[in-house]
């Protein structure tokens, strides 16, 4: 099996070269090279870099499962920060839950039922489908942009180390108002060949902007049944990234590390 575990963020990020951001929506096609967007916002006197993104504008998804849940939460409890973070750890069956370990940890929730969804690959489940849907089911919470304050949606596993000051500062350099699809490949180069060098990988964690996972939610129980034969949530998720017309924009600093 596969471990994954993201160090993204550990050390410092990286600043790219300037690019024009995704219009809202986009049809266009454009390169994969990482950069930050200048603002679009003009003549307002509340702009995208006077305003810029701290951890609240964050709303974490975090895929877990009730038959790992009790050591997994461990991982969770090393970054997770008592009333700055917030988000929802998405389970497959409800699990005892300790009063004192409340505070520590974010929201359980239960993911909807996934038995309509069809799988056709030999070595998949209903696992990958339970979790792509994990930020469409987030956004049906009614987390509204306007009144909860809401950016962005990152999703990770439940051993997914996130280094939230530098995750910030890299969120920092993209426009929420635009269409961002934000994360990197794995660092292991047979799982890039066997998936993809163009698909944000979930034990890295990747970010999705508020805008981009209300058009996602529209449209992803429809687009996930036209890939049965996929085989995880990754590259469900991108399938459905590929039919809104947004292709990943790479930030090294998600570290997916396969072994």
């Amino acid at each position: 099996s596969y471990l994954f575990y993201s160090l993204g963020f550990i050390t410092h990020s990286y600043d790219c070269p300037q690019k024009k951001p995704y219009p809202f929506p986009t049809t266009t096609h454009f390169s994969n090279k990482t950069a930050p967007p200048p603002s679009q916002h003009t003549n307002k006197t509340t702009t995208f870099e006077e305003k810029k993104t701290i951890i609240s504008h964050i709303v974490f998804g975090i895929a877990s499962s009730s038959r790992l849940w009790n050591h997994r939460k461990e991982y969770i409890k090393l970054w997770w920060r008592p009333n700055e973070t917030r988000g929802n750890v998405w389970l497959d069956q409800e699990v005892k839950s300790e009063p004192s370990e409340e505070h520590l940890l974010p929201t359980l929730r239960i993911s909807s039922d996934v038995s309509k969804f069809k799988v056709k690959n030999p070595q998949g489940d209903r696992l990958g489908v339970r979790i792509s849907r994990i930020v469409s089911e987030t956004v049906r919470l009614g987390m509204e942009k306007n009144n909860n304050n809401v950016r962005w949606f990152v999703m990770g596993d439940d051993d997914t180390f996130f280094v939230t000051e530098n995750l910030v500062k890299v969120l920092q350099k993209y426009d929420h108002n635009q269409f961002y699809y934000i994360g990197t490949n794995s660092e292991s180069h047979l799982q890039n060949i066997h998936f993809s060098y163009n698909m944000a990988y979930g034990g890295g964690g990747f970010a999705i902007s508020y805008p981009l996972a209300v058009a996602l939610e529209r449209m992803q129980d429809k687009c996930l049944q036209r890939y049965p034969a996929l085989f995880g949530s990754d590259d469900r998720i991108q399938a459905c990234m590929a039919e809104l017309g947004v292709p990943l924009t790479k930030e090294i600093g998600f570290h997916q590390l396969s072994v």
